[in-house]
């Protein structure tokens, strides 16, 4: 159904709240004020609590609840207000004579119970259009469209928008509101806001007073398979219904103590664990605790995906719901656990205990306390698998064993095929395993004969690397095979040495070596997958390892300088000049130490570059190189990173110098702020194994790979790349892999076919033809919307509200596409772009596709396709001011109808004075040459201002006014013109001058001290910090009201009340600031 109004849709909205559980008995609270509010939930706290050893029957008097409001005041953030909430109490002292009981006590008020659901004393309220006092005498009051109030406490606040407006649109009411201050007091309570229009809704935790509101933490709810719900009845049904909201309250919110900002849940992360906690509960209810063959399940959720609170969420629902007597999470390596122990630290509640265990001992004794808060335990898969029947007495072995126990294993592809699992199994039969993982092991890819499922059971729930990319919680990747050798050069090297031939002449001739040389020149280059099914080997299987490097040869390949000259060349674009950094990845340590030894030698561009390995018993590649690695090399590492950035590591302290080199890559302390200088900046980091896997660094844009990888290390390498950033500075993860290209191309498509959850569209980005392709195509649409609006070479925006609405869109799609082409090899000094079409396909394309070509500026020329770029950097840069001045505008037309602007903060930061300064002031040259030459051809001279009109669509309006008035002056004479002055300088002074008599004029018409305006005007202010420091308030104080009166009275055509004066000037001069001064 379609919605004209909002009104209409607000009506709609609140009949289905009732329908699911917003039905209090009271009805809908219609426009209450603050106080009515605060009034209410005292009704309820008196119903709830009156009992004799709490109210005694005597209702809470107003400063009571005043205690109440102080106490929320106080706790200011959402996250303190959240462990409020929860804390399921609240005290204050009684100071109602007529409770003779408690007078002068303390007595604890319940507010909300996590458990007391739809039942008890719960009670869930509709606020329709609540009130918010402005925090301005002069101001008015706000209005709200819903809020939802759970026991009398407005915990959501719902913000409607009618049909066909964006999403965007009810998120930034929100953002505005919270910006006011409406969200304090009472309404600090809110933890939950939800944009809602008829097709489309986004749910997001309250940032606080201190946050900010960030599009990437605004969340669409889904189904259990992941599918988005959109239609503002299943949000209600799914999401917002009773007992739904009252579980995302008190379950499925996180206090995050580490960063102070609360963290809602997404629906997959509810969904897994909802469904692990329902598991324990039937098993503890079913009493099959011990029961043979019991497995718990795993969940599968692509990496990024915030699997460490999903895990938490999982360990805290169960321990709460006391159906296991310990829940034990299980990390892979010791510094993982202590990262894990933070962490579930942080998501803790006050009265919850996560213990850490410093060794074994220490983890049997907590193992065997039955003390509560022993509960939650985080250990490494190490430590757990030390416990061992040998080790233990036989009573403290039964002790612990006959405990309802369950282990939570993160990152359960890699660590649970080994003899730690096996021991853990053993020693804890009874015990309920489930599993984590982005990566699960499949039958393709089984480790020791078993797949992640033989280990824990069912899949749980699934949310894939495709899901992660389209939701938008993970990027894409953008993957290049690199050849060091040309494909034929390989093939027929190959062929050559399988007929045993050393040139083709030996072939020729010979039926044999003919035979096999062809054989062999026919073969696909990947392995492939004979008639029969039968796995057969490609040209790159045939190729020896020295062909690339291997740790016997005392020479670098080729192969090494091509690998090193293509990362060289590629760097500055990809890394943005060194904004970003890289994980390289090779074969081998002596691989690794050649390369890093390659990098040491560039002159040209010098990288900062260091080595990263760490062989251990789960690695036997890197155990093995060891061994051929003579300790200088090493040594020498080390010594470098020393001198680079004055530390002071040794071979002994090489987890200090890991650790030290994880922070800097991830610009954590110490490292935050390093982006500012590059001199602390690691460019490369080239590791063997190592943090291919569990490590996340959004700093990290490009992978660069010169070794095999199968399955599921080929999607965790490749995530180290995808974590989310600023869209237009790193679109995407960039891959580039060199060693058998064909081979990993093929992997590559096994992985993702296996780990995209048969939905792989998305994962891999457009390439640089069909961004450019794209980029014409949205153009042109772009052009229209000028054209048609009447406005020639982007002069200035269209005067229609949708028009503008439409670019705005539009524009933000346009820079999202040159960001991502610039990555790819677009630069603004090439026009033509030609890639290679296969023969196969030429005929075909140029039959099929010729019109639809030519549309978007591409055609074929010798088994090459040419695209035109239809756009320049002045292009793009008058498009960039025209979208910076769509905020100037009201953001509605007359009438009042919404106009979608979906305007990012990012794009307002486009550098627009980029434009050639040089190229208007030669055009204004040539100009005044033609005005100065006697006997000028006049249509000469004209065509000499026509030239530089059209320079003028990329200065801001204001500018193109000031421009086109010093022409005018110019033309009649009025202005001499000095030769030392450029054209700009002339706009800007004749600008100045104008402000200049703007304030004057304010300073005669309203008597306000002209220099303190002068001051605020140039300090720019927002809204927010007008009155920073007062600075406002002292101006308004030097208004002369008898002469505002008489200004003000004649503007309106009506004499205005004295009384009235002072709040007419206050919102003038406000005006005035805020739009950066206008003529009075």
């Amino acid at each position: 159904m379609v919605f004209d109004s909002e009104a209409a849709f607000e009506e709609a909205v609140i009949d289905g709240l009732k329908s699911y559980g917003w039905d209090d008995a009271g009805g809908v609270l219609h426009y209450p004020t603050e106080q009515d509010l605060i009034d209410n939930w005292a009704s309820i706290l008196y119903e709830n609590n009156k009992h004799r050893d709490c109210l005694n029957n005597v209702p809470l008097t107003p400063t009571e609840m005043q205690q109440i409001i102080e106490q929320v005041v106080a706790k200011r953030t959402p996250v303190a207000i959240n462990e409020l909430i929860n804390g399921k109490e609240i005290v204050i002292k009684r100071d109602n004579p007529d409770d003779k009981l408690h007078e002068g006590r303390d007595v604890a008020l319940k507010i909300f119970h996590r458990d007391e659901i739809a039942g008890g004393s719960s009670r869930y309220q509709i606020a329709q259009q609540p009130v918010f006092p402005s925090k301005s005498k002069l101001g008015h009051d706000r209005r709200g469209d819903l809020m939802l109030l759970i026991n009398g406490m407005p915990l959501f606040h719902l913000e409607l928008k009618k049909s066909g407006v964006p999403v965007s649109e009810a998120a930034g009411q929100i953002r505005k509101y919270a910006h006011e201050g409406v969200f304090t007091r009472l309404f600090s309570l809110v933890q939950i806001f939800v944009a809602m229009t008829p097709e489309e809704t986004k749910y997001f935790a309250n940032p606080g007073p201190d946050g900010t509101f960030n599009e990437k933490f605004q969340f669409h709810w889904a189904n259990f398979n992941n599918e988005p719900v959109n239609h503002w009845l299943d949000v209600v049904k799914l999401l917002l219904s009773i007992p739904m909201a009252h579980q995302l309250i008190g379950y499925y919110t996180v206090a995050d103590d580490s960063d102070g900002v609360l963290k809602v849940m997404r629906s997959y992360q509810y969904f897994a664990a909802s469904r692990i906690s329902d598991r324990v509960t039937k098993i503890d209810r079913d009493k099959l605790w011990g029961a043979k063959g019991l497995k718990g399940g795993y969940v599968w959720h692509t990496t990024g995906s915030g699997k460490t609170m999903t895990s938490f969420k999982c360990a805290q629902l169960i321990a709460n719901s006391k159906d296991a007597d310990k829940v034990v999470f299980l990390v892979d390596r010791i510094e993982l656990g202590t990262q894990s122990l933070e962490q579930y630290r942080s998501f803790a509640s006050a009265t919850e205990a996560v213990q850490q265990t410093e060794s074994t001992d220490v983890l049997k004794a907590k193992l065997k306390s039955s003390d509560p808060s022993d509960t939650l335990i985080v250990t490494s898969i190490q430590k757990m698998g030390n416990i061992d029947e040998d080790a233990m007495s036989a009573a403290d072995l039964e002790a612990i064993r006959k405990k309802r126990m369950v282990f939570i294993v993160d990152e359960c592809h890699r660590s649970t095929f080994g003899k730690n699992m096996e021991t853990i199994r053993r020693v804890f039969p009874s015990a309920v395993l489930f599993g984590f993982t982005g990566t699960p092991i499949h039958e393709e890819n089984r480790k020791k004969l078993s797949t992640t499922t033989d280990v824990f059971g069912d899949e749980l729930h699934r949310y894939s690397i495709a899901d992660g990319i389209r939701d938008g919680n993970v990027l894409g990747f953008d993957t290049y095979p690199v050849a060091t050798y040309p494909e034929f050069d390989l093939r027929q090297a190959v062929a050559l040495d399988e007929a045993k031939a050393r040139s083709i002449e030996e072939v020729m001739g010979d039926p044999r070596r003919e035979r096999v040389y062809y054989q062999v020149m026919d073969m696909p280059m990947a392995p492939y997958e004979n008639d029969r099914g039968e796995r057969c080997h490609g040209i790159e299987s045939m190729v020896a390892e020295s062909q690339y490097g291997t740790a016997g040869q005392a020479e670098v390949t080729e192969h090494q300088r091509q690998v090193v000259a293509d990362i060289l060349k590629h760097w500055p674009t990809l890394s943005r000049m060194g904004k970003f950094h890289a994980v390289f990845a090779t074969h081998s340590i002596p691989e690794a130490i050649d390369y890093y030894h390659l990098f040491k030698e560039q002159d040209k561009l010098p990288l900062s570059v260091t080595v990263l390995v760490d062989p251990s018993i789960d690695n036997e590649q890197e155990r093995i190189d060891k061994a051929l690695i003579k300790q200088d090399a090493l040594e020498e590492i080390i010594g470098d990173y020393n001198e680079r950035y004055g530390k002071e590591f040794t071979l002994g302290t090489w987890p200090a110098f890991k650790t030290d080199v994880s922070n800097r890559l991830a610009h954590k302390r110490p490292y935050l702020g390093i982006e500012k200088k590059p001199e602390e900046r690691l460019d490369i980091l080239i590791v063997v194994d190592q943090m291919l896997t569990g490590f996340d660094s959004k700093w990290i844009n490009a992978l660069y790979l010169d070794k095999i990888l199968r399955y599921e290390m080929i999607i965790q390498a490749f995530s180290r790349t995808n974590r989310l950033f600023n869209e237009n500075e790193k679109p995407f993860g960039v891959i580039r892999y060199y060693r058998r290209p064909h081979t990993m191309r093929k992997y590559i498509e096994e992985a993702i076919s296996l780990y995209s959850g048969d939905k792989p569209f998305g994962l891999f980005v457009p390439k640089l033809r069909e961004n450019l392709l794209a980029l014409n195509s949205v153009f042109d649409e772009i052009s229209s919307v000028f054209h048609d609006g009447g406005v020639e070479g982007f002069l200035h925006l269209p005067e229609n509200g949708a028009a503008k609405a439409k670019f705005a869109k539009l524009f933000r799609e346009f820079d999202l596409l040159v960001e991502a082409a610039k990555v790819q090899g677009f630069t603004w000094d090439e026009s033509d772009y030609d890639f290679p079409v296969g023969e196969d396909v030429v005929e075909e394309l140029a039959a099929a596709i010729s019109d639809v070509m030519e549309n978007v500026g591409a055609e074929l020329v010798e088994n090459r396709e040419i695209i035109s770029v239809r756009f320049d950097e002045t292009d793009y840069l008058t498009l960039a001011q025209r979208y910076k001045e769509l905020p100037a505008g009201e953001g509605r037309e007359r009438g009042g109808a919404d106009i979608p602007y979906d305007i990012s903060g990012y794009l307002m930061d486009i550098d627009t004075t980029k434009i050639d300064q040089d190229y208007m002031n030669a055009n204004f040259s040539k100009w005044l040459k033609q005005l100065d030459l006697e006997g000028a051809d006049a249509a000469a001279t004209e065509a000499a201002l026509a030239a530089l009109h059209k320079t003028f669509a990329t200065l801001s309006q204001e500018e193109q006014k000031y421009a086109n008035l010093f022409i005018h002056d110019v033309q009649s004479g009025d202005v001499f013109v000095d030769s030392t002055k450029t054209f700009r300088d002339y706009i800007t002074e004749y600008q100045r001058h104008a402000q200049d008599e703007r304030i004057a004029r304010a300073g005669d018409f309203l008597g306000v001290n002209v220099a303190q305006l002068a001051e605020l005007l140039a300090a720019g202010p927002d809204e927010e910090g007008l009155n920073e420091f007062g600075r406002f308030d002292k101006l308004m104080d030097t208004v002369d009201l008898a002469r505002a009166r008489e200004y003000l009275s004649a503007l309106e055509g009506a004499s205005i009340p004295a009384f009235k004066v002072k709040m007419r000037a206050d919102s003038l001069l406000r005006r005035f600031i805020l739009e950066g001064g206008f003529d009075l």
